[in-house]
């Protein structure tokens, strides 16, 4: 028999991935591994893979109609190529307090500017946002991040009225959200693999990049079991409301409320660099356990729907 395939598609990143082609090929279990190869696809010819895991198309778009045809023949792909190029911020907030994770207080606003083709009387439907209303339904400070987006790119921190004005005004055409800041004494990222493989981790976002994992615990006390178990419950919840197999969850903890602050990380920052040898060892592991069991189980059309969201 033929072993099955498992392709991924990525960007610059090198060590995760060339990580998890040496475990899958290393287990001999009948199926293989290596870096996803697409010419030019015919809708009659599929990319040949029984499993595809999508760590790029965010920014290479002209994967995902590739991607979603792989799904409509019976290819696993990691992650659901259907809602993860579909989702945003907002949504994803609401759905979350709709399911019972603590969120903070989210808005979602008008875009500062558009198109050449949209005229004032494109935008009859829209009114004058009343920005002192919003600053003390949310209180202050206040972040504004882009609706779809991550890595922290275009997101802003304000702290009186006028500092909100400038940072939306160099919003462009982006969807904006806006947030109350949670003010936290613990903060931790969650890495998720398969919607029930949890690790929690310390995480502090104000240190450089490479120390935000391992230096995190020096100043910030460890979680209680109750509050780790807490965390893992909910990112359960949101991965498998989201339909992710592979995310980042992350919380800020106030007076031990843990509040959903980012979860949208559908291809998440698993570079060793980054997570460390024992994070990275775990994420690597639990990948390939999901990939060798995905592509062993017969191919079936996946059945999407959007309300199987609410069931959590």
């Amino acid at each position: 028999m033929a072993p099955k395939r498992v392709g991924l598609l990525v960007g610059r990143e090198r060590t995760f991935p060339d990580a998890l082609i040496a475990e899958v090929n290393g287990r001999s279990a009948g199926v293989e591994c290596g870096y996803a190869e697409i010419e030019a696809t015919r809708i009659e010819k599929p990319p040949a893979y029984d499993v595809i895991i999508d760590r790029i198309s965010h920014d290479v778009t002209c994967y995902q109609p590739v991607l979603k045809l792989a799904a409509l023949n019976g290819t696993r792909v990691i992650n659901n190529p259907f809602f993860r190029i579909a989702d945003d911020k907002f949504f994803n907030t609401a759905l979350a307090m709709r399911l019972g994770v603590k969120v903070p207080k989210t808005v979602v606003l008008p875009s500062k500017s558009y198109n050449a083709d949209v005229s004032t009387e494109s935008l009859r439907n829209l009114r004058i946002v009343d920005w002192n209303k919003l600053v003390a339904e949310l209180g202050l400070p206040i972040y504004l991040k882009p609706h779809w987006g991550g890595g922290w790119r275009d997101v802003s921190r304000a702290t009186t009225l006028e500092e909100l004005w400038k940072a939306y005004d160099k919003t462009g055409q982006n969807t904006m959200i806006a947030q109350e800041e949670i003010r936290w004494q613990q903060y931790v990222r969650c890495i998720v693999i398969g919607q029930d493989e949890v690790r929690p981790a310390l995480w502090d976002p104000r240190k450089p990049h490479h120390e935000r994992y391992i230096a995190a615990s020096k100043d910030m006390k460890a979680l209680s079991p109750q509050l780790e178990k807490k965390v893992i419950d909910d990112a359960k919840t949101l991965c498998r409301a989201l339909g992710y197999d592979m995310n980042t969850v992350e919380f800020a903890i106030a007076d031990g409320v843990p509040y959903a602050i980012d979860f949208m990380n559908s291809a998440p920052d698993l570079d060793i660099s980054s997570l460390g040898d024992e994070h990275f060892k775990w994420a690597v592991q639990k990948m390939a356990d999901l990939v060798v069991r995905l592509a062993l189980q017969p191919r079936v059309p996946p059945r999407y729907r959007w309300d199987a969201m609410l069931a959590g």
